[in-house]
């Protein structure tokens, strides 16, 4: 039996209060990193709540015209209008051209979520259609006349309260929130995701877009992505129609690259996207801060990327005009009502499209006996119960 040692205690009160101070020591240590994760983490929380810009004006603007706006028909199914704005105020915007002190829609997108949150389903609207736009108040203060004209000019001579307002007397759809955002936004946002994927059929060059591509697959930058969505006669036909293609197939691989596990279970990927997607964001007073936009990525993050759908609105050139746009009847008002009534819609890629009224159209020669007068993309005498319409879903990569 050894004697205790120097300083020991016989009855091992040193050894305890030893132990005492270790774990005082380490619950200090504990309780200073908790504190520091929930400072930090309340600070990036400030710095995103911060970056989202409330829209009130719109808010009080529509509220003026409440007992003309359409009535929801479905609880829980919700239409968000997406505005992409071509202003060239703000940090990093004056490069695309001249600020003449008035903006247009850029980008027009209603995106109709199902109730039971199964389905999304965005709609381009051109930004040359021809539509009727209600009289409204400029931002001096003075009153616009009610006008047919061509639907970008609306958020010229109202923002988006004058957009919203057409959009509604457009569809008979309800709008139940929206955001704007403008061009440093959308580079923010797929420099964020370290940039998107597409494959060029053809060399892109495009001096108006300031952009330059070779044919093959390219991971576009923020500035090329910018280029390659507003790009206009470089690519296809120089038509509309097919620039909002373009952007359709470019914003489901997008929505493909932020739901990627690489991105949503990576905080340090995750916080620049978050911060990119809120900044040079504004929104309805509804989704202006992050429990809004959380709640509203919680109920869309499970819906599967086939079941996000990307279409343009059922359109031919005007009749009057043919660098205009107007909507091919009665396509667009089945759309309408569809997503009014929160029933499913079916997109196929163009070619179907093409096909299927195709023989629509020899069937019906065949059947009358003689040819219509009817424009060849006329679809109104295609017999289909369940219409479908020429668009594209998040599964389906521009690369396959």
């Amino acid at each position: 039996m050894y004697a205790p040692g120097a300083g020991a205690s016989p009855t091992g009160v040193g050894s305890r209060r030893r132990r005492l101070r270790w774990l005082r020591y380490a619950a200090v240590v504990t309780a200073v990193l908790v504190l520091a994760a929930g400072g930090l983490g309340w600070a990036a929380y400030t710095k995103l709540q911060g970056n989202i810009t409330k829209d009130t004006g719109t808010a009080a603007e529509l509220a003026r015209y409440e007992k003309e706006r359409p009535t929801p028909l479905v609880h829980d199914a919700q239409n968000i209008l997406l505005i992409g704005s071509d202003s060239r105020s703000g940090p990093g915007n004056r490069k695309y051209g001249r600020d003449p002190g008035t903006q247009r829609s850029d980008t027009t997108i209603l995106l109709h979520l199902a109730a039971d949150r199964q389905s999304a389903t965005a709609v381009s609207l051109p930004r040359d259609l021809m539509v009727d736009i209600p009289g409204c108040r400029r931002p001096d203060g003075s009153r616009t006349r009610a006008q047919f004209a061509q639907f970008n000019w609306a958020f010229e001579f109202g923002g988006t309260a004058c957009t919203i307002r057409t959009v509604e007397k457009l569809t008979d759809i309800r709008v139940d929130h929206h955001m704007v955002v403008d061009f440093a936004g959308f580079k923010g946002m797929v420099d964020a995701v370290d940039g998107v994927q597409v494959c060029l059929k053809e060399p892109m060059e495009d001096a108006a877009a300031k952009i330059r591509l070779p044919a093959g697959p390219q991971t576009l930058d923020g500035e090329q992505a910018l280029g390659y969505v507003r790009a206009r006669k470089s690519l296809g036909n120089g038509s509309d129609t097919d620039r909002m293609d373009r952007q359709q197939e470019f914003l489901a691989a997008l929505v493909n690259k932020v739901r990627s596990n690489d991105v949503l279970l990576n905080p340090a990927k995750l916080y620049p996207v978050l911060d990119a997607a809120t900044s040079s964001l504004t929104t309805d007073p509804g989704l202006a801060s992050l429990r809004g936009l959380y709640e509203l990525v919680r109920g869309v993050r499970t819906i599967p990327t086939e079941r996000v759908q990307f279409l343009t609105v059922p359109r031919r050139s005007y009749t009057y005009d043919a660098n205009r746009d107007e909507l091919v009847e009665p396509a667009a008002d089945a759309l309408f009502s569809q997503l009014r009534k929160d029933e499913p819609v079916e997109v196929v890629r163009a070619a179907t499209v093409a096909n299927r009224e195709a023989a629509a159209a020899d069937s019906y020669e065949d059947d009358s006996g003689d040819d219509t007068d009817e424009k060849p993309d006329d679809p109104t005498h295609v017999p289909s119960p369940a219409p479908t319409f020429r668009g594209n879903t998040a599964d389906r990569s521009s690369c396959r």
